[in-house]
């Protein structure tokens, strides 16, 4: 397999981790069984399907050639050895805690940036599997992809063939130059008008209300999960009662969770408005693009301040159709977009300043992870229950990822673990904001 080089946002991502702070994303998922040494047979299994998963096989070495100075790639390891990815450990009583102990520890850089650690429950009917994908490795979409690669085989639609580019050389390039100048040039001045609208955002998003000291912290390096299950009828109850999106549902959901969490223990919630980022994909699969991240995404405020559960669903609604009617390519939240702009030696010597900077743009992360509506199976175990984990930013103290999986969306926490020693009352909270939009739609 030929190398493939990082994508500038990956390059960005793999530059910015420390042992504090490491850029892995994860998803703990949880199977029914009725065996007690199924969690064994399903690390048995993982180990030998990975072998065949070309992705799970690329290391990424660092790069010092003239032309790409700084840079990295992506290529086979000649040494890949799935035993050391695949980890069964002892039976636990609790996932979410043993997860994230799990998620604290980097990934090992000089091998293929991917673990799977198989939980067998204390219980004797589930176990669980928690993934880790280094962000520069996968985004949310190619690692379900990678971990799909290992889970017993489905049956998915077929897609048309990708467009096939002719082949291109020096010569064609000088002859079609003419003709593309224009494009270019004016693809330049696009640019950088969206690099100063990015930079314009980013500075107004620094003014106004502030977020909690809750959601900042000293990095200490420890973590915490936690997973919260909601039925996804009530979510669309309350989307049918008042409009919007499911995701407009989701996001006010969490900051109706914050004001509750805020006010239980003590830091209270007047006067409090955190910035979330919203990540949007701009992948588009069909094409030829290479792999890699390609993101962008929306910021907005969000009303923890406010009391009301329906007043804070509209201002929610009403920030993502201003983000959606101005485009995922402009406005504060479009800041990963500039990583195309930056050479691969200013990733390399940027990337733990701009690690740091990440709580001057935004406080609080909120992503949305898809998943198949297929069910899922590990050694014809059924997967009942997945939850994605997001990477935490440098000074940040909580990250929340949502995914819907058969009718239930299930959030997954993480939190530093001594900034956040009380994320079950957090998840708690989401639960219970669910059941207030629900009473107050019902009104």
């Amino acid at each position: 397999m030929t190398s493939d080089p990082l994508a500038p946002l990956d390059l960005a991502f793999w530059n910015m981790e420390s042992d504090r702070h490491p850029m892995h994303l994860g998803a703990l998922g949880v199977f029914a069984t009725h065996s007690p040494t199924a969690g064994a047979h399903a690390a048995d299994l993982l180990a030998a399907r990975a072998a065949a998963v070309p992705g799970l096989r690329m290391r990424i070495r660092d790069v010092w050639q003239p032309l790409s100075f700084g840079g990295a790639t992506r290529e086979a390891d000649p040494d890949f050895d799935p035993l050391n990815h695949v980890r069964l450990h002892a039976p636990t009583a609790d996932f979410h805690a043993a997860a994230g102990r799990l998620m604290e520890r980097p990934l090992e850089r000089g091998r293929p940036p991917w673990e799977a650690h198989v939980l067998p429950g204390e219980d004797g009917v589930s176990f669980a599997v928690l993934f880790k994908f280094h962000h520069a490795l996968a985004d949310g979409l190619r690692a379900l992809k990678l971990a799909a690669g290992v889970l017993d085989p489905v049956d998915l639609p077929e897609r048309g063939p990708r467009p096939v580019e002719p082949p291109r050389t020096l010569l064609s390039d000088v002859r079609r130059l003419p003709a593309l100048l224009p494009g270019l040039v004016r693809g330049a001045l696009s640019d950088a008008g969206r690099a100063l609208d990015i930079g314009a955002s980013l500075a107004r998003s620094t003014f106004g209300m502030r977020p909690s000291s809750a959601l900042t912290s000293a990095p200490s390096g420890t973590r915490r999960t936690a997973g919260v299950v909601l039925d996804i009828d009530d979510v669309h109850r309350v989307r049918k009662s008042v409009g919007g999106t499911v995701n407009d549902v989701l996001i006010a959901v969490v900051a109706g969770a914050l004001r509750r969490w805020l006010d239980e223990r003590g830091d209270g919630s007047e006067g409090v408005a955190p910035r979330a980022l919203i990540p949007v994909s701009r992948r588009r699969p069909r094409t030829a693009q290479p792999q890699g991240n390609r993101l962008s995404g929306y910021l907005i405020r969000l009303p923890v301040d406010d009391p009301d559960p329906l007043r804070r669903l509209d201002t929610v609604r009403t920030a993502m159709v201003r983000n959606k009617d101005a485009g995922p390519d402009r406005g504060a939240g479009a800041v990963a977009l500039l990583a195309d702009h930056v050479p691969a030696l200013g990733h390399r010597l940027g990337g733990p300043l701009v690690g740091q900077a990440a709580r001057l743009w935004f406080d609080i992360l909120v992503t949305s992870v898809p998943l198949p509506g297929l069910g899922l199976r590990l050694g014809g175990h059924d997967l009942t229950e997945v939850y994605p984990l997001a990477p935490l930013a440098p000074g940040q103290s909580l990250a929340v990822a949502i995914s819907t999986y058969r009718g239930h969306v299930h959030y997954g926490l993480v939190a530093d673990a001594q900034a956040v020693p009380d994320l079950d009352v957090f998840a708690r909270a989401v639960s219970e904001e669910v059941q207030s939009l629900l009473t107050a739609c019902d009104a």
